[in-house]
């Protein structure tokens, strides 16, 4: 019944190895079927080097139960579903431990806007959230990370910087569909390590010029936009 959807999942899971964004099982990737109100997310715990479609896990989107599958979702599901019911437009998520990005979450530090390949896929900074409080972490922590999340893009449009830190965790990046989310995955990994370089050369470098953040964010996005191919 979500045959397609599964192959389309499980090789977004194992992409996220292939780019480096993965080790052992730190990580994870999920799509939405909106029609069906359902999610298929990565199995808990299984090695990807075995990891094969049918091993997709199945969860409704309303109730958080498995509807198909005969492994325990991921461990981070319950994000996945806070995240989806807040954010009407996505239909991907890819959580991942990735080096540059998850050092980043552990200095608990927004990445600043600090040049135009930043802007080509931010409208400001990568955003991190507050640190959680005890009482969260120790209840639903999972569902909670999710719901700091949604406070810190309280005054954001998750369509116009998809993806955050959580602050002492890592990143999460979203999008229209779980290949994009991978995409914006792997894109913010690189702003974390430009970053990080950028500021080693020159550790009093300054957020960019608004209005270049601007003019470099709308060509690719938006109404107006007119980079690439119609």
């Amino acid at each position: 019944m979500f045959e397609e959807l599964k192959e389309r999942v499980c090789a977004a899971n194992l992409r996220l190895v292939a780019e480096g964004l993965v080790v052992h099982t730190w990580g994870n990737a999920s799509g939405l079927d909106s029609s069906r109100q359902c999610m298929v997310i990565k199995p808990s715990g299984v090695p990807y080097d075995c990891l094969t479609p049918d091993q997709m896990v199945v969860v409704s989107l309303d109730r958080g139960e498995v509807v198909e599958g005969n492994l325990k979702p991921s461990s981070d599901a319950p994000t996945h579903l806070v995240l989806y019911r807040a954010f009407k437009q996505i239909g991907g998520i890819v959580h991942t431990h990735s080096f540059y990005a998850t050092a980043w979450a552990q200095a608990r530090r927004e990445i600043p806007a600090l040049g135009t390949t930043h802007a080509d896929y931010c409208h400001g900074p990568v955003p991190c959230t507050r640190l959680m409080t005890t009482g969260e972490i120790q209840t639903d922590y999972e569902a909670n990370t999710g719901q700091v999340i949604i406070e810190r893009f309280n005054q954001l449009d998750p369509a116009m910087c998809p993806g955050v830190l959580v602050a002492s965790h890592g990143p999460f990046a979203w999008g229209t569909t779980v290949d994009e989310a991978v995409q914006h995955a792997i894109i913010l990994e690189h702003l974390a390590r430009l970053a990080v370089e950028t500021l080693r050369l020159n550790p009093s470098a300054k957020p960019m010029q608004r209005a270049l953040l601007k003019k470099h964010f709308f060509r690719k996005h938006g109404p107006g936009a007119y980079y690439g191919q119609k």
